[in-house]
């Protein structure tokens, strides 16, 4: 399964670049393809037969080239292409979000996987990463309980977050013309745009894109370790501080337009820009994280 989920995101992404080249022009070689999709010459080669049955692309051996452009219908559905630990993050994220979880809050293995459609096996895998930072905890005959989060561990982690970042956004300036993630970026500038002219209404919806938006970034400049520490960082940049609802809405505007600054300097490939945008907007972050983790918790205490 794991693997026809990476095969059906690489097709997808295979489309994406077929769909920047004009008809009959060669594509780029299986190694470069490797590198642009992030799979391996054995799932390329896997891509490249799909396309060619379906007479995207035509070829043998090394020489392939465009045939035709592909129809929408085409694309692998999102929910084939997302691995189920990703899908089950970004559901734990909204329902952490929508039922605004606080220290105590109970977490129900069966409960949520009924909500999620996965098996609790998929639930608890994900919850055991968190367990091992402390930020959540397994008790006996109760079930797994949110513990929250202190500022130090916070800070520390923000750390990460801004290293690792400004190393991406710089790689992403550089990245070919080709990559599929140029469109994905487009799409994300649309995306925010959107969201930013129905902001009055959907501003809650805020946290979902800015999840996607700097996993793309980091997608620029992969690396496993800090792949393993996202998780962590999504819910205390994304959710911590939305206990403090009194100025979500303008927080959220205030971050889109942020957003909209770093990807229009990303796509003029203006590395000066794209480096002051990021780090204006990691500095925005790290006072919001600041200002959330000195005010008081839900009940009464330091959170």
């Amino acid at each position: 399964m794991k693997t026809d989920t990476v095969f059906k995101r690489a097709f997808n992404d295979a489309l994406d670049l077929v769909a920047s080249l004009p008809e009959r022009e060669s594509l780029p070689s299986e190694s470069a393809l490797s590198t642009q999709l992030g799979v391996s010459r054995t799932t390329v080669r896997k891509v490249l037969a799909e396309l060619q049955e379906r007479g995207v692309v035509s070829g043998v051996g090394r020489h392939w080239i465009v045939q035709a452009q592909a129809a929408p219908a085409d694309r692998f559905p999102e929910t084939e292409t997302v691995p189920t630990a990703a899908q089950v993050e970004r559901r734990f994220m909204e329902w952490m979000l929508r039922d605004n979880a606080r220290p105590g809050t109970v977490i129900n293995e069966l409960e949520l996987a009924r909500q999620f459609g996965v098996a609790t096996t998929g639930i608890r895998e994900f919850l055991n990463r968190f367990q091992s930072f402390g930020l959540i905890e397994k008790r006996p005959n109760t079930g797994w309980v949110f513990n929250g989060f202190t500022t130090e561990f916070a800070l520390e982690l923000f750390e990460i977050r801004e290293m690792f970042e400004l190393r991406s956004a710089r790689t992403f300036v550089v990245l070919p013309q080709s990559s599929p993630l140029w469109r994905q970026l487009e799409t994300l500038r649309d995306e925010h745009e959107d969201l930013l002219r129905e902001i009055d209404r959907r501003y809650h919806d805020f946290s979902e894109l800015d999840s996607r938006f700097h996993s793309l970034i980091n997608a620029a400049s992969p690396n496993r370790f800090i792949e393993g520490f996202y998780d962590i960082i999504t819910v205390i940049f994304h959710y911590h501080y939305q206990w403090n609802k009194q100025d979500e809405r303008q927080r959220n505007e205030v971050a889109i337009r942020e957003h909209l600054t770093y990807l229009d300097a990303l796509l003029r490939r203006d590395a000066d820009a794209v480096e002051a945008a990021c780090r204006a907007h990691l500095k925005s972050a790290r006072e919001t994280l600041l200002r959330s983790t000195s005010e008081p918790g839900p009940a009464g205490g330091k959170a």
